[in-house]
């Protein structure tokens, strides 16, 4: 791809490290950005060398949200509106559901302010670990008339319950990284000097393990939230014996049964 103007990509011990670089503007998303993260999956997906995507932004902040300079801008003819729209089904929504669909873990170490759809980016990870001075923000119905989006009204309800969802989404109160780890809408809490070295070494754990069963259990988990008891019941057999064929879990077996440490492709 060209050089990269919006983000970094770097790959260390089979792990994947993209950094949202526009710490300037809080790494808000435009279409250089949203390009490059669309590369980066790609690259990710097609590298057996990476194991695991670590996503996390330069400067003081995580992603602050769209470039609202850039969202300025549309097709002659258009309205506002429908220009928002348009961007949307163009570029923004694929990249969210090209990091969604990834068939590798993701991990997201929040490093300040996360807003808008930048929570929308945090919030599609796998796991998602905040420094103690981060902070989420839904700034679109209060702030801007919009409702959430980039996934933000997807994944908020599942993790921390319609009341909670919709008290973030009216109000934009900030919410902390220690009450967003509380909540259940992140998975850790840590001190800022640690956030890279523990969402290393998560990611240097996952990258070691059968990435193939870890995109399941994500597929697994959302589709519970659709399935009656019976039909995700059916659900769990029939993935088990589409995995059970794979050289993973023979390698799993035969680790367990020796004593010794699988090692998985």
């Amino acid at each position: 791809m060209t050089e990269r103007t919006a983000t970094t990509y770097e790959v260390k011990d089979g792990v994947g490290i993209l950094t949202l670089n526009r710490p300037e503007v809080l790494n808000s998303i435009n279409r250089a950005l949203t390009a490059e993260v669309r590369q980066t999956v790609m690259e990710v997906a097609n590298d057996a060398n990476v194991g695991v995507l670590l996503i996390t932004g330069a400067g003081r902040g995580f992603c602050a949200g769209a470039d609202l300079a850039e969202q300025a801008e549309r097709p002659k003819g258009m309205s506002t509106g429908q220009g928002v729209a348009s961007g949307m089904r163009s570029s923004l929504n694929p990249m969210m559901t090209e990091l969604y669909e990834l068939k590798k873990p993701i991990i997201c170490a929040v490093n300040g302010t996360t807003a808008g759809g930048g929570v929308g980016i945090a919030l599609v990870a796998d796991i998602v670990i905040a420094a103690k001075s981060a902070s989420f923000i839904s700034v679109f119905a209060p702030k801007l008339g919009l409702i959430p989006d980039l996934g933000v009204t997807w994944h908020l309800q599942r993790l921390v319950g319609r009341a909670r969802a919709i008290g973030m989404a009216m109000t934009g109160d900030k919410i902390t990284a220690e009450t967003a780890a509380e909540w259940g809408l992140i998975w850790k809490c840590v001190e800022d000097a640690a956030l890279m070295d523990e969402a290393m070494t998560i990611a240097k754990k996952l990258a070691a393990g059968p990435s193939n069963a870890f995109a399941q259990v994500r597929k697994a988990l959302d589709a519970a939230g659709n399935n009656g008891y019976a039909a995700q019941l059916e659900y769990e057999a029939a993935t088990q014996g589409v995995l059970g064929d794979h050289p993973n879990f023979a390698a799993g077996v035969r680790a367990f049964l020796t004593k010794t440490v699988a090692k998985f492709t």
